[in-house]
């Protein structure tokens, strides 16, 4: 097991290569080329602003180099390993170890891009892992559900049902619930966008009761804000996966392992449950794999449509403005994201799974 994964991070580094050369060599290609996107902020400055932006950019980045050169010093700076200045990183007094990565600036709005990814992450991240349990419990419990039940009229009830989720478009549904549950002339149960009320700064942490009544505060606010985000970034998905569970358990309750355990007189939430139903697991394990980038890519529409500035809409503003440093720090992330979440469901495999093995 260990030495599958030394060998499985290793191969991480030409896929990251890979991945990184693709990246930059659409970034080149592009209407503009590396520099393109520098020209539209820069258009209105006088000449010798703008020579001196351009210079900056130069000695920064490599403008105006050819693409390899610009390449191999964006790599340099993002690599861990290579060329470091005196006193940083591991060990201090060489010029060569172990450095902290430096992903650069946005060429849009100036800033660094670690700065935009501690804003924009920890929103996505808030949205993506709150709706995990709620996926995942539904999914699996009317996956169970409609196994159990095959043929019944809740089996193809729940099957009926579920395809009618799966079938709407996210962005119908977000208009939907924008128009109807948030709109003053309607239901008004929800707020439209954002992540809390304009006044969520001068709320309590808590729920309370103070002098003009019942407070719902800063925790209570935010679920709040989160209700119909998390509706509409989780039907689709538990609808997908309550269909998979279904399929999968019903394999594997057609084993010989489990008519034994059935045949022993066990129970037959015993046979389901801890028998059938870890087996069934791996289907499940491999979607789950993709979730982990997901979280980086955010949902661009969920995002949009609520007004939550989180990483869909930072990947979506780098790709429309052909940002370079900021599209091809997020796509190297979301890479390494990838293949760490792989690597992950492999391990996940081993222990669902007994006759999986990795020994050599």
């Amino acid at each position: 097991m260990l030495s599958y994964l030394i060998r499985r991070i290793l191969l991480m580094i030409p896929t990251l290569l890979g991945v990184s050369i693709v990246t930059f060599a659409i970034v080149a290609l592009s209407p503009g080329g590396l520099g393109g996107s520098l020209l539209g902020p820069n258009s209105q400055l006088r000449p010798e602003e703008r020579k001196a932006i351009m210079a900056y950019y130069t000695a920064r980045y490599g403008i105006g180099q050819p693409v390899y050169v610009q390449y191999l010093r964006w790599l340099g700076r993002v690599s861990p390993l290579g060329p470091k200045a005196a006193g940083e990183g591991w060990p201090g007094s060489w010029k060569i170890g172990f450095k902290i990565p430096d992903l650069g600036e946005s060429w849009q709005v100036h800033r660094p891009i670690s700065d935009l990814l501690s804003e924009s992450l920890p929103i996505t991240l808030l949205l993506e892992f709150t709706s995990l349990p709620v996926i995942y419990l539904i999914s699996i419990v009317t996956g169970i559900q409609a196994a159990r039940s095959r043929g019944k009229v809740v089996d193809v009830g729940l099957g009926t049902f579920l395809i009618g989720l799966y079938s709407m478009p996210e962005i119908w549904i977000g208009v939907l619930m924008i128009g109807f549950l948030t709109n003053k002339e309607y239901l008004h149960w929800f707020p439209s966008n954002g992540l809390h009320d304009i006044t969520s700064d001068a709320m309590p942490f808590m729920p309370s009761f103070g002098p003009h009544g019942f407070e719902r505060g800063w925790l209570l606010d935010t679920a709040w804000h989160l209700v119909l985000p998390l509706i509409c970034l989780s039907y689709g998905s538990f609808a997908y996966l309550s269909r998979l569970t279904r399929g999968s358990l019903l394999e594997t309750l057609g084993l010989d392992f489990v008519r034994t355990a059935r045949a022993k007189g066990l129970m037959e939430k015993t046979v389901i449950y801890a028998h059938a139903f870890r087996n069934s697991l791996l289907p499940l394990i491999t979607v789950t794999a993709s979730f982990l980038p997901g979280i980086l890519a955010g949902a661009v529409i969920i995002e949009t449509i609520f007004g939550l500035p989180g990483m869909g809409q930072l990947f979506a503003s780098a790709a429309i403005n052909t940002d370079r440093e900021l599209l091809l720090a997020l796509t190297l992330i979301f890479a390494v994201l990838l293949m760490i979440s792989f690597l992950l469901a492999d391990i996940a495999y081993a222990i669902a799974d007994p006759r999986v093995s990795y020994v050599d």
